[in-house]
Protein backbone atom coordinates (compact mmCIF):
# COMPACT_ATOMS: atom_id res chain seq x y z
CA UNK A 1 0.00 0.00 0.00
CA UNK A 2 1.69 3.33 -1.03
CA UNK A 3 0.40 6.33 1.51
CA UNK A 4 1.28 9.65 1.90
CA UNK A 5 2.29 11.73 5.15
CA UNK A 6 2.33 15.60 5.43
CA UNK A 7 4.90 17.28 7.60
CA UNK A 8 6.87 14.38 7.76
CA UNK A 9 10.06 16.42 9.45
CA UNK A 10 7.30 17.35 12.33
CA UNK A 11 6.44 15.71 15.70
CA UNK A 12 3.69 13.35 14.60
CA UNK A 13 4.33 13.30 10.48
CA UNK A 14 7.58 11.68 11.64
CA UNK A 15 6.05 8.85 14.20
CA UNK A 16 3.80 8.23 10.85
CA UNK A 17 6.16 7.66 8.83
CA UNK A 18 8.48 5.46 11.53
CA UNK A 19 5.63 3.52 12.12
CA UNK A 20 3.91 3.04 8.21
CA UNK A 21 8.07 2.06 7.31
CA UNK A 22 7.56 -0.25 10.07
CA UNK A 23 4.73 -1.77 8.31
CA UNK A 24 6.44 -2.10 5.31
CA UNK A 25 4.16 0.26 4.18
CA UNK A 26 5.37 2.65 0.76
CA UNK A 27 5.65 6.16 2.42
CA UNK A 28 5.96 9.92 0.18
CA UNK A 29 6.76 12.24 3.17
CA UNK A 30 6.07 15.39 2.34
CA UNK A 31 7.67 18.47 4.59
CA UNK A 32 8.71 22.04 3.62
CA UNK A 33 11.31 21.18 5.38
CA UNK A 34 14.18 18.55 4.39
CA UNK A 35 14.84 15.43 7.40
CA UNK A 36 15.57 11.96 7.26
CA UNK A 37 12.21 10.79 6.99
CA UNK A 38 10.98 13.20 4.22
CA UNK A 39 11.00 11.88 0.45
CA UNK A 40 9.65 15.02 -1.13
CA UNK A 41 10.72 18.78 -0.02
CA UNK A 42 8.07 21.01 -0.91
CA UNK A 43 5.05 22.51 0.00
CA UNK A 44 0.77 21.18 0.39
CA UNK A 45 0.45 25.08 -1.01
CA UNK A 46 2.04 24.32 -3.93
CA UNK A 47 -0.61 22.32 -6.21
CA UNK A 48 1.69 20.49 -8.41
CA UNK A 49 4.06 19.18 -6.17
CA UNK A 50 1.04 17.54 -4.02
CA UNK A 51 -0.45 16.17 -7.69
CA UNK A 52 3.27 14.53 -8.34
CA UNK A 53 2.75 13.15 -4.35
CA UNK A 54 -0.48 11.78 -4.34
CA UNK A 55 0.52 9.49 -8.01
CA UNK A 56 -0.52 6.16 -6.90
CA UNK A 57 -1.40 7.19 -3.30
CA UNK A 58 -4.60 4.79 -1.64
CA UNK A 59 -4.39 6.60 1.95
CA UNK A 60 -3.48 10.24 3.02
CA UNK A 61 -2.36 11.43 6.41
CA UNK A 62 -2.55 15.09 6.64
CA UNK A 63 -0.76 16.05 9.72
CA UNK A 64 1.01 19.12 7.98
CA UNK A 65 -0.04 22.77 9.46
CA UNK A 66 0.41 25.31 11.23
CA UNK A 67 0.13 25.41 14.82
CA UNK A 68 -0.98 27.44 17.97
CA UNK A 69 2.60 28.47 18.59
CA UNK A 70 2.69 30.02 15.14
CA UNK A 71 -0.28 32.67 15.60
CA UNK A 72 2.48 35.32 17.43
CA UNK A 73 4.88 34.61 14.47
CA UNK A 74 3.01 34.19 11.38
CA UNK A 75 0.55 36.24 9.72
CA UNK A 76 -3.25 35.21 9.60
CA UNK A 77 -2.82 34.65 5.55
CA UNK A 78 0.02 32.14 6.17
CA UNK A 79 -2.45 29.99 8.39
CA UNK A 80 -5.14 30.48 5.42
CA UNK A 81 -2.72 28.97 2.94
CA UNK A 82 -1.06 26.35 4.94
CA UNK A 83 -4.16 25.37 6.73
CA UNK A 84 -7.09 25.94 4.48
CA UNK A 85 -5.90 26.23 1.04
CA UNK A 86 -3.39 23.81 1.14
CA UNK A 87 -5.92 20.98 2.98
CA UNK A 88 -7.96 22.02 -0.54
CA UNK A 89 -5.61 21.14 -2.71
CA UNK A 90 -5.13 17.56 -1.23
CA UNK A 91 -8.27 17.42 -1.17
CA UNK A 92 -9.17 18.25 -4.76
CA UNK A 93 -5.72 15.95 -5.92
CA UNK A 94 -6.94 13.12 -3.49
CA UNK A 95 -10.31 13.26 -5.39
CA UNK A 96 -8.56 13.30 -8.90
CA UNK A 97 -5.93 10.27 -8.22
CA UNK A 98 -8.72 8.51 -7.07
CA UNK A 99 -7.51 8.32 -3.33
CA UNK A 100 -9.36 5.60 -0.52
CA UNK A 101 -9.09 7.44 2.57
CA UNK A 102 -8.11 10.43 4.08
CA UNK A 103 -7.17 11.37 7.58
CA UNK A 104 -6.67 15.08 8.73
CA UNK A 105 -5.04 15.46 12.05
CA UNK A 106 -6.94 18.28 13.64
CA UNK A 107 -6.68 19.27 17.08
CA UNK A 108 -9.04 20.34 19.79
CA UNK A 109 -7.95 24.10 20.18
CA UNK A 110 -11.08 24.19 17.29
CA UNK A 111 -13.19 24.03 20.64
CA UNK A 112 -11.61 27.32 21.66
CA UNK A 113 -13.64 29.56 24.41
CA UNK A 114 -16.01 26.21 24.62
CA UNK A 115 -13.20 24.94 26.45
CA UNK A 116 -13.12 27.77 29.01
CA UNK A 117 -17.03 27.47 30.94
CA UNK A 118 -17.82 30.77 33.01
CA UNK A 119 -16.68 31.38 36.88
CA UNK A 120 -18.39 29.83 39.26
CA UNK A 121 -19.95 26.83 37.07
CA UNK A 122 -18.50 22.94 36.09
CA UNK A 123 -15.61 21.88 33.99
CA UNK A 124 -16.81 21.46 30.43
CA UNK A 125 -17.37 17.76 29.67
CA UNK A 126 -15.81 18.04 26.25
CA UNK A 127 -17.55 15.59 23.51
CA UNK A 128 -17.51 15.71 19.96
CA UNK A 129 -20.97 16.99 20.68
CA UNK A 130 -19.89 20.24 21.70
CA UNK A 131 -20.29 23.35 19.52
CA UNK A 132 -16.26 24.23 17.95
CA UNK A 133 -15.52 28.40 19.28
CA UNK A 134 -12.29 29.03 17.63
CA UNK A 135 -10.41 31.70 19.67
CA UNK A 136 -7.73 32.73 16.97
CA UNK A 137 -6.74 32.12 13.51
CA UNK A 138 -5.57 29.08 14.16
CA UNK A 139 -8.73 27.07 15.69
CA UNK A 140 -10.84 29.08 12.59
CA UNK A 141 -8.34 27.65 9.90
CA UNK A 142 -8.44 24.16 11.30
CA UNK A 143 -12.33 24.09 11.68
CA UNK A 144 -12.92 25.53 8.47
CA UNK A 145 -10.79 22.57 6.82
CA UNK A 146 -12.63 19.72 8.68
CA UNK A 147 -15.69 21.27 7.32
CA UNK A 148 -14.03 21.29 4.07
CA UNK A 149 -13.45 17.49 4.69
CA UNK A 150 -16.91 16.82 5.03
CA UNK A 151 -17.71 19.03 2.22
CA UNK A 152 -15.58 16.23 0.04
CA UNK A 153 -17.23 13.30 1.69
CA UNK A 154 -20.83 14.69 0.82
CA UNK A 155 -20.11 15.96 -2.46
CA UNK A 156 -16.88 13.85 -3.86
CA UNK A 157 -17.42 10.61 -1.69
CA UNK A 158 -14.23 11.07 -0.61
CA UNK A 159 -13.42 9.00 3.14
CA UNK A 160 -13.05 11.41 5.48
CA UNK A 161 -11.68 10.85 8.90
CA UNK A 162 -11.18 14.11 11.27
CA UNK A 163 -9.31 13.58 14.52
CA UNK A 164 -9.06 16.33 16.99
CA UNK A 165 -5.79 15.64 18.80
CA UNK A 166 -4.96 16.82 22.35
CA UNK A 167 -1.71 18.14 23.49
CA UNK A 168 1.04 15.56 22.75
CA UNK A 169 4.17 17.71 22.08
CA UNK A 170 6.87 17.64 25.04
CA UNK A 171 8.13 20.56 24.47
CA UNK A 172 7.37 22.96 27.99
CA UNK A 173 4.03 24.35 29.01
CA UNK A 174 3.80 28.29 27.29
CA UNK A 175 2.01 29.74 30.95
CA UNK A 176 5.05 30.93 32.54
CA UNK A 177 2.82 30.88 35.74
CA UNK A 178 2.60 26.69 35.36
CA UNK A 179 6.05 26.21 34.60
CA UNK A 180 7.17 28.29 37.62
CA UNK A 181 4.35 26.51 39.91
CA UNK A 182 5.30 23.25 38.60
CA UNK A 183 7.80 20.54 37.30
CA UNK A 184 7.30 19.82 33.59
CA UNK A 185 6.75 16.04 33.96
CA UNK A 186 4.24 17.07 36.90
CA UNK A 187 2.66 18.70 34.59
CA UNK A 188 2.52 16.76 31.95
CA UNK A 189 1.21 13.70 34.18
CA UNK A 190 -1.23 16.18 35.68
CA UNK A 191 -3.00 16.75 32.12
CA UNK A 192 -3.18 13.05 30.93
CA UNK A 193 -5.96 13.23 33.40
CA UNK A 194 -8.02 15.21 30.70
CA UNK A 195 -6.19 16.98 28.34
CA UNK A 196 -3.19 14.89 26.69
CA UNK A 197 -2.07 12.27 24.88
CA UNK A 198 0.50 10.45 24.09
CA UNK A 199 2.19 10.20 20.55
CA UNK A 200 2.16 6.45 20.35
CA UNK A 201 -1.58 6.35 20.92
CA UNK A 202 -2.07 9.15 18.61
CA UNK A 203 -0.63 6.81 15.58
CA UNK A 204 -2.77 4.12 16.49
CA UNK A 205 -5.57 6.40 16.04
CA UNK A 206 -4.80 7.28 12.46
CA UNK A 207 -3.82 3.73 11.43
CA UNK A 208 -7.44 2.62 12.97
CA UNK A 209 -9.29 5.78 10.93
CA UNK A 210 -7.85 4.88 7.93
CA UNK A 211 -8.72 1.13 8.57
CA UNK A 212 -12.40 1.86 9.73
CA UNK A 213 -12.74 4.76 6.92
CA UNK A 214 -14.78 2.49 4.43
CA UNK A 215 -17.49 1.49 7.13
CA UNK A 216 -18.04 5.20 8.77
CA UNK A 217 -17.36 7.36 5.45
CA UNK A 218 -16.74 10.96 7.55
CA UNK A 219 -16.66 11.51 10.88
CA UNK A 220 -14.87 13.70 13.61
CA UNK A 221 -13.57 12.29 17.03
CA UNK A 222 -11.95 13.27 19.89
CA UNK A 223 -8.41 11.93 20.35
CA UNK A 224 -7.18 12.09 24.04
CA UNK A 225 -6.20 9.83 26.91
CA UNK A 226 -8.98 8.35 28.85
CA UNK A 227 -10.03 10.28 31.79
CA UNK A 228 -10.84 8.67 35.23
CA UNK A 229 -13.40 11.47 35.87
CA UNK A 230 -17.21 10.41 35.32
CA UNK A 231 -19.61 13.64 34.57
CA UNK A 232 -20.88 13.87 37.65
CA UNK A 233 -17.17 14.78 39.10
CA UNK A 234 -17.42 18.36 37.08
CA UNK A 235 -18.92 20.66 39.74
CA UNK A 236 -15.73 19.24 41.87
CA UNK A 237 -13.34 19.26 40.10
CA UNK A 238 -13.74 22.87 38.88
CA UNK A 239 -12.99 24.38 42.62
CA UNK A 240 -10.96 21.24 44.54
CA UNK A 241 -9.31 19.14 41.62
CA UNK A 242 -7.21 17.26 43.88
CA UNK A 243 -9.89 15.82 45.83
CA UNK A 244 -11.61 14.56 42.68
CA UNK A 245 -8.61 12.81 41.69
CA UNK A 246 -8.38 10.96 45.51
CA UNK A 247 -11.54 9.63 44.97
CA UNK A 248 -10.96 8.32 41.10
CA UNK A 249 -7.24 7.46 41.55
CA UNK A 250 -7.11 6.50 45.31
CA UNK A 251 -3.86 5.58 45.26
CA UNK A 252 -1.80 8.65 43.19
CA UNK A 253 -0.81 10.67 46.06
CA UNK A 254 1.97 8.70 47.49
CA UNK A 255 3.77 8.80 44.43
CA UNK A 256 3.01 12.40 44.50
CA UNK A 257 4.51 13.54 47.80
CA UNK A 258 7.65 10.90 46.84
CA UNK A 259 8.54 12.95 44.32
CA UNK A 260 7.40 16.62 45.65
CA UNK A 261 4.71 16.70 43.27
CA UNK A 262 1.07 18.91 42.95
CA UNK A 263 -1.87 18.33 41.33
CA UNK A 264 -3.78 21.05 39.70
CA UNK A 265 -5.96 23.08 42.47
CA UNK A 266 -8.92 23.62 39.43
CA UNK A 267 -9.36 21.68 36.49
CA UNK A 268 -11.88 23.45 33.78
CA UNK A 269 -12.70 21.15 31.24
CA UNK A 270 -12.22 16.85 29.95
CA UNK A 271 -12.12 15.20 27.06
CA UNK A 272 -14.01 12.50 26.44
CA UNK A 273 -12.59 9.78 24.02
CA UNK A 274 -15.76 7.15 24.25
CA UNK A 275 -16.71 7.87 20.10
CA UNK A 276 -13.00 7.09 18.75
CA UNK A 277 -13.02 4.15 21.54
CA UNK A 278 -16.18 2.52 20.51
CA UNK A 279 -16.34 3.67 16.93
CA UNK A 280 -12.45 2.75 15.82
CA UNK A 281 -11.94 -0.16 18.32
CA UNK A 282 -8.83 2.35 19.49
CA UNK A 283 -7.42 1.31 22.57
CA UNK A 284 -5.20 4.27 24.40
CA UNK A 285 -2.78 2.39 26.49
CA UNK A 286 -1.27 5.50 28.27
CA UNK A 287 -3.75 7.05 30.60
CA UNK A 288 -3.25 8.54 34.21
CA UNK A 289 -3.05 5.44 35.73
CA UNK A 290 -0.02 4.00 33.55
CA UNK A 291 1.72 7.00 34.17
CA UNK A 292 1.85 6.10 37.44
CA UNK A 293 2.78 2.70 37.12
CA UNK A 294 5.42 4.13 34.76
CA UNK A 295 6.46 6.39 37.72
CA UNK A 296 6.58 4.02 40.82
CA UNK A 297 8.98 1.90 38.05
CA UNK A 298 11.59 5.12 37.39
CA UNK A 299 10.67 4.97 33.95
CA UNK A 300 10.73 7.46 31.39
CA UNK A 301 6.63 9.04 31.09
CA UNK A 302 7.23 8.96 27.35
CA UNK A 303 6.49 6.03 25.45
CA UNK A 304 9.69 5.02 23.59
CA UNK A 305 8.31 6.11 19.97
CA UNK A 306 7.73 9.50 22.21
CA UNK A 307 11.24 9.44 23.32
CA UNK A 308 13.37 8.49 19.69
CA UNK A 309 11.68 11.30 18.04
CA UNK A 310 12.52 14.11 20.66
CA UNK A 311 11.99 17.70 20.87
CA UNK A 312 11.15 19.58 17.67
CA UNK A 313 9.83 22.74 18.81
CA UNK A 314 8.25 24.75 16.29
CA UNK A 315 10.59 27.65 15.43
CA UNK A 316 14.01 28.19 14.23
CA UNK A 317 15.15 30.59 16.97
CA UNK A 318 15.19 30.25 20.85
CA UNK A 319 12.78 32.68 22.89
CA UNK A 320 14.10 33.61 26.25
CA UNK A 321 10.41 34.50 28.13
CA UNK A 322 8.96 30.16 26.93
CA UNK A 323 9.09 27.63 24.55
CA UNK A 324 6.91 30.19 21.69
CA UNK A 325 5.85 33.74 21.80
CA UNK A 326 2.42 34.04 23.04
CA UNK A 327 -0.02 36.31 20.84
Amino acid sequence: MRVLVTGSAGHLGEALVRTLQNLKREVVALDVLTSPFTTHVGSITDRACVRRCMSGVQTVFHAATLHKPHVATHGRQEFIDTNLTGTLNLLEEAVTAGVESFIYTSTTSVFGDALVPPLGTPAAWITEEVTPLPKNIYGVTKAAAEDTCQLFHRNQGLLCIVLRTSRFFPEEDDNQGVREAYADDNVKANEFLYRRVEIEDVVSAHLLAAERAPAIGFRKYIVSATTPFLADDLADLRVDAPRVVRRRVPNYDAEYQRRGWKMFPSIERVYVNERAQRELGWKPRYDFHYILGRLRAGDNLRSPLAQVIGSKGYHAKAFSDGPYPIA
